[in-house]
């Protein structure tokens, strides 16, 4: 079958952070069997036997948009560019999509980018990412996307379950709503965490920096690590302008290599305190494949991936984070959920091919006309 795959993320080489799940993902769909593959997406290495759609007029405008931040990045910072991005974006795709009129199946990542698809009738698989659900908040987006949905089959594919029902809501009568977990890359599984006895003991905090993605880390953190026998490493990046405390080890974006050899192996666990509703924070699963246990404020995003109590800890105070800090740090402990957390992602995720054979499932069900699998 013949898959024209678009994204507006990708990253530049194997030092690049910004959408490396993307790489992942195609990567994964081009050792499937039976799928002959097409990406439309900004400059990056593709695999073997990948075509590549877009034209370098594209890929440099789309590596410009991913140097800014993103097309949701640009859209929230506000000005001209806010309007005029988004409008380029969809002619580009909608070139894009009538340039290959040969096409059996569309993959698009993010809902916006399904918009400028062709009324050819052919089926679309959306995945549904981070910000989407915001982007349905928008002024005709709803109806433009119902639309587009009629007249095809059209799977729409969140990446965490919690996501099913408002698209349920939304568009349950025009569309199949079919939650498919992202896999994970080996090299997390293949990590070798060293005990934790070490002092001072490093946790680890992985997010762009917005208020949302922070949340009270911060405020909680300070009584807690300031007499320096904990650090609070953080690595991500500056997306507002946020004032980083002297007291936190401030590192900037991280190439996933880096954290994987240099930082996972020797933290004591993961934080994230995001007030941000997103799909299933990767970095989670990538921790959690690396055996770290997490520590999460209490919200759907994480409650879904974060088994209280066995994986790792929700909290939804200062107390409670500062309870759990000090309970992961026993390495008995600490070991015990980290290899609860290891277990239930090797269990239930997998790899990225097992993540594009869930794809290439869903591919022919919608093929094939078939409402169940």
């Amino acid at each position: 079958m013949r898959v024209f795959l678009v994204s507006t993320m990708y990253p530049r080489d194997a030092a690049g952070w910004r959408g490396v799940f993307i790489r992942n993902m195609v990567y994964a769909l081009a050792r499937a069997p039976s799928i002959e593959l097409a990406v439309w997406a900004p400059p990056g290495e593709l695999p073997e036997g990948v075509i590549k759609a877009s034209t370098p007029a594209e890929a440099q405008w789309l590596g410009k948009l991913v140097d800014l931040g993103g097309i949701s990045h640009m859209m929230r910072s506000g000005g001209i560019r806010a309007l005029l991005a988004p409008i380029k974006l969809l002619l580009l795709l909608a070139a894009a999509y009538r340039r290959h009129p040969d096409t059996d199946i569309y993959h698009v990542n993010w809902l916006q980018s399904a918009l400028p698809l062709p009324r050819d009738g052919k089926p679309a698989l959306i995945t549904v990412l981070g910000n989407d659900l915001r982007l349905l908040r928008l002024p005709f987006m709803r109806p433009l996307l119902r639309r587009m949905m009629r007249g095809r089959k059209v799977a729409i594919c969140p990446n965490a379950e919690w996501m099913r029902d408002p698209l349920q809501h939304a568009f349950g009568d025009v569309a199949e709503i079919c939650p498919v977990s992202f896999g994970i890359d080996p090299v997390w599984y293949a990590i070798d965490r060293t005990p934790v006895a070490n002092h001072p003991k490093r946790w680890i905090v992985v997010a762009r920096l917005t208020m949302d993605k922070l949340g009270p880390l911060f405020d909680w953190s300070y009584p807690l690590f300031k007499d320096g026998t904990r650090e609070l490493h953080l690595f991500g990046p500056m997306e507002q302008d946020i004032d980083v405390p002297d007291w936190v080890h401030y590192h900037g974006p991280a190439a996933p290599a880096q954290l994987a050899e240099e930082w996972f192996p020797h933290a004591c666990g993961l934080v994230t305190l995001s007030r941000h509703a997103e799909g299933r924070p990767q970095v989670m699963l990538e921790a959690m494949a690396a055996g770290l246990p997490i520590i999460a404020s209490r919200m759907p995003a994480h409650a879904t991936v974060v088994v209280d109590g066995e994986t790792g800890l929700l909290c939804d105070s200062e107390e409670t984070y500062g309870k759990a800090l000090s309970m992961l740090e026993d390495e008995a402990i600490n070991r015990c959920f980290g290899e609860a957390a290891r277990h239930r992602v090797t269990e239930e995720l997998g790899t990225w091919d097992d993540c594009a054979n869930r794809y290439r499932r869903i591919y022919t069900r919608l093929l094939e006309g078939r409402k169940d699998d």
